[in-house]
């Protein structure tokens, strides 16, 4: 009998010691999340040049709403971190956010893969040093102002990432799709076959809102990260007050809203999109309006958990150009009657008979957050629509794919517009400051490249940190 006792406790025990484990696995892929969330005002404290429009003809006269940058910490059950960072901005260079990571790396032991900086692409932000190069002719005060505002939105930078680390605590993480419509694809065919800027109602178009519902442990909404794949253009060239435009409507609504939650927004590949109808300031509060509501809709409703550990990948691709135009050719478009064209072949040349060369490729980023079973894709530049939709199609499940990443460097087209041309393919390509256009291999490259890091992040083992 009083073997029989024995083994009946011995087995008891055991079911208990298995249960245990099973409990705290399970409670571990619960809770093992970690959350932090910070925001820091980033809106020139002096009148400063805006960027996006060339046409302007002054600087900055107030603003509408204070810009801000934001950040999101996450953390894993194994400690594996990830910072992403949001800007009310036209973009961040490359040559910025690499900085900005090489101190983050020394203050907070972050790599640079662990960081991604996402900008809203708003026109009604302030120009930041390097970006759109050729589209402003400046002097030397408001050069001055630029480098000044530049040097201090680095440090807050800097502050931002530390802040959301600090605030780290326990958290559940759920993804959701909602939809709005107010984005049109703006590549307009004209009768004489040529592209323009317009409104293409056939064109292709991504009106999916990606959401990221960040809860405390108990279940309650402290921030929501949301995308959409739209130019913050709503707000035209003789707007000079400081806004985030519909982007910076959206947040300010979903904050106000919901009090003390964090909303931070992610560009997609709208490079190729502008929301409709436009020009008015009433329009950029409607089109914010209608994507908070739209957020709001999938707060309210069924989001999937998000579960797993955190892997992160950033990556470089060398996109070419195509040839570059000969001395004699350069020297002809300084008759250019366009002064943007004019000015471009000027430094162009210049460059050319100083070092003999030009550059034949660029130095693409690409980045890969995976957040347990989802993925962030982090593209750089302005890339159109077309990419996001393959990406999307290429991997299944929790697949969110983001532009304006990393580097302001350029319009992204896909392979497909280069028979069509337009402002994307060669035009912008002046205002960017960069020799010419590439070449229509860019986006199988790009795309590869993505693929090259997916698999980098799938080999490498559970539970180490990366």
């Amino acid at each position: 009998m009083l073997h029989r006792r024995l083994r009946l406790c011995l087995l008891l025990g055991f079911f208990a010691v298995a249960l245990s484990g099973q409990t705290s696995q399970s409670s571990e892929a619960a809770v093992g999340w970690q959350a932090g969330l910070a925001r820091i005002v980033i809106t020139p404290d002096q009148p400063t040049w805006m960027a996006g429009y060339a046409a302007r003809n002054k600087p900055s006269a107030g603003k509408l709403h204070d810009l801000y940058a934001k950040a999101l910490a996450v953390q894993d059950a194994r400690g594996n971190r990830v910072v992403i960072v949001t800007t009310d901005l036209l973009g961040l260079p490359g040559a910025l956010t690499s900085e900005v990571s090489e101190h983050a790396n020394k203050s907070y032991g972050l790599r640079r893969a662990q960081i991604l900086f996402n900008s809203s692409h708003t026109h009604t932000g302030p120009v930041v040093n390097s970006s759109l190069a050729g589209a402003y002719e400046l002097t030397a005060e408001q050069n001055q102002a630029i480098s000044q505002y530049t040097q201090q939105l680095k440090g807050k930078l800097l502050t931002v990432i530390g802040a959301a680390l600090k605030d780290l605590s326990p958290a559940q993480l759920s993804f959701g799709r909602g939809t709005a419509k107010f984005a049109l694809n703006r590549r307009e065919p004209r009768p004489d076959g040529s592209i323009g800027n317009g409104v293409n109602r056939q064109g292709v178009v991504d009106h999916e809102v990606p959401v990221l519902k960040v809860a405390t442990a108990d279940g309650k909404l402290r921030g929501v990260m949301f995308g959409y794949a739209c130019h913050n253009t709503t707000l035209t060239g003789e707007f000079f007050q400081f806004s985030g435009d519909y982007a910076g409507f959206a947040q300010a609504a979903l904050e106000k809203q919901y009090p003390g939650v964090t909303a931070l927004f992610v560009t997609g590949c709208g490079a190729d999109i502008n929301p409709y109808p436009r020009s008015k300031l009433a329009l950029a509060q409607q089109h914010g309006d209608e994507l908070a509501n739209a957020v709001a809709l999938v707060l309210t409703g069924q989001l999937s958990a998000v579960n797993g550990t955190i892997k992160s990948a950033l990556g470089g691709v060398l996109i070419p150009f195509a040839p570059t135009p000969t001395k004699a050719e350069w020297q002809a478009r300084l008759n250019e009657p366009n002064a943007f064209r004019r000015r471009h072949a000027e430094r162009w040349l210049a460059k050319l008979e100083r070092d003999g060369k030009l550059m034949s490729e660029y130095p693409y980023t690409v980045q890969i957050l995976q957040l347990g079973d989802l993925k962030l894709i982090a593209l750089a530049g302005e890339v159109v629509t077309d990419y996001a939709l393959r990406l999307k199609k290429e991997f299944a499940g929790k697949t969110w794919v983001a532009g304006y990443s990393n580097d302001l460097c350029s319009y992204i087209p896909s392979a497909r517009m280069y028979a069509e041309g337009g402002y994307e393919v060669v035009e912008s390509m002046i205002y960017y400051d960069l020799p010419g256009p590439y070449t229509p291999e860019i986006e199988n490259k790009i795309i590869g490249k993505v693929h090259e890091l997916n698999q980098e992040l799938s080999n490498l083992p559970t539970g180490k940190k990366r």
